[in-house]
């Protein structure tokens, strides 16, 4: 436990470091930075429901093929402080090249007053888990994308016997345009029994249908709006979840 835990601190470091140093690099290479928030009604993560009204942020640096990045929420409620508040936040580092996507996610789910980020998790959280992620887009032509994601490490994915139960997440996604609108169809399921996922064998656990655009204010502004329907088949659960993209 030792050893793995010094292996998600070196990570974590790593990523904040190149994280915090991108603005210098970019005067000296050709470094992208993307910085902005989503604003949405509710927060729905692979068809299940993880927070009501939510903030979440986003910052990434990417040089060639590679990015570096990371990901928040919190919810927007009263006890926006206490620890019945929803909190999130999310290292990952990717690399694509031909269609092909290979992502490295850290996950931390443990929320307000967990206060164990660099540490082992106390009784009753999860702290930090990690997933990897393989994805292949067809050419423009037929631009679907196919997704399958792994998580391999973490407290919180492990069975009751103590086992790994490697959840996984399999998804195939299409996008295409109505007019002005750019709408997108998905579906996911998990093949075995999956703890992250709450299933016990192959179970669908999201069918979306998404819409975005962008909403004109005045002839110079225009602010990028999102709206999806979200079920899960295996829960039998819908939502309706609208969004704001501020960037």
């Amino acid at each position: 436990m030792k050893i793995l835990s010094f292996l998600r601190k070196a990570c974590l470091s790593i990523i904040l470091l190149s994280l915090l140093s991108a603005p210098e690099a970019k005067a000296q290479s050709k470094v992208e930075i993307d910085l902005g928030a989503d604003i949405v009604s509710g927060y729905v993560w692979r068809g299940s429901k993880a927070a009501g009204a939510s903030v979440q942020p986003f910052i990434s640096a990417s040089i060639s093929d590679f990015t570096l990045g990371a990901w928040g929420s919190s919810d927007i409620s009263p006890n926006f402080s206490s620890s019945e508040g929803y909190k999130e936040v999310n290292f990952y580092a990717s690399y694509s090249v031909a269609g092909f996507g290979l992502t490295v996610t850290d996950y931390w789910w443990d929320g307000n007053e967990a206060f164990r980020y660099f540490s082992s998790p106390a009784n009753g959280y999860s702290g930090h888990m990690l997933e990897g992620s393989l994805a292949y887009t067809l050419p423009d032509s037929f631009p679907l994308t196919l997704s399958w994601n792994t998580f391999f490490l973490g407290k919180g994915n492990k069975k009751e016997n103590g086992k790994n139960s490697y959840s996984t997440y399999i998804e195939a996604a299409y996008p295409f345009t109505v007019r002005d609108v750019d709408l997108k169809v998905a579906m996911g399921f998990s093949p075995w029994e999956s703890i992250i996922y709450g299933t016990t064998s192959f179970k669908f656990t999201n069918i979306m249908l998404g819409a975005s655009k962008r909403l004109k204010i005045k002839d110079s502004f225009s602010l990028p709006v999102f709206a999806n329907i979200i079920t899960n088949p295996s829960t039998e659960d819908i939502n309706f979840v609208f969004g704001i993209t501020i960037k």
